[in-house]
């Protein structure tokens, strides 16, 4: 089995393709934040990659399928979530009906960076750990 396409890196790779549509989802709300009756949007991916993933309950249990004949024990092989934008339609901070707090989307702006970097960093450490077991070197 190859590592880049274990359940691990995938992921990674969304945790990374949602951060990237936060940045723009937030950037957005940034730039909208003196539009009138502007509503808001935030990205959801974590919360739903914990719930296909069975979340922390205790006594859940759950199978790695390592091939397609085996039977599925709990959600471990529930398909990966899609990062999904929802808006705040029922909220609003100004005169103008718009409910961008600048100071929270800035928080945030910086935040997601934060994670952002952080699942790269993650990403070039996984592909170079094959790359070293593929090579051989130490």
């Amino acid at each position: 089995m190859n590592l880049l396409n274990g359940a691990a890196f995938g992921r990674m790779e969304g945790a990374l393709q949602a951060a990237e549509m936060r940045q723009r989802v937030i950037s957005n709300n940034v730039a909208n934040s003196d539009t009138p009756h502007f509503k808001r949007s935030e990205v959801l991916f974590e919360e739903l990659l914990e719930q296909s993933m069975g979340g922390n309950k205790p006594g859940h249990l759950t199978g790695n399928r390592t091939d397609q004949k085996h039977i599925a024990i709990g959600t471990g092989s529930a398909v990966m979530p899609k990062a999904m934008v929802i808006t705040d339609e029922t909220t609003s901070m100004n005169n103008n009906e718009n409910n961008v707090d600048i100071d929270r989307e800035m928080s945030l702006l910086a935040k997601n960076q934060l994670s952002y970097n952080l699942y790269i960093q993650q990403i070039n450490h996984d592909v170079r750990m094959m790359r070293t077991a593929i090579e051989g070197r130490s």
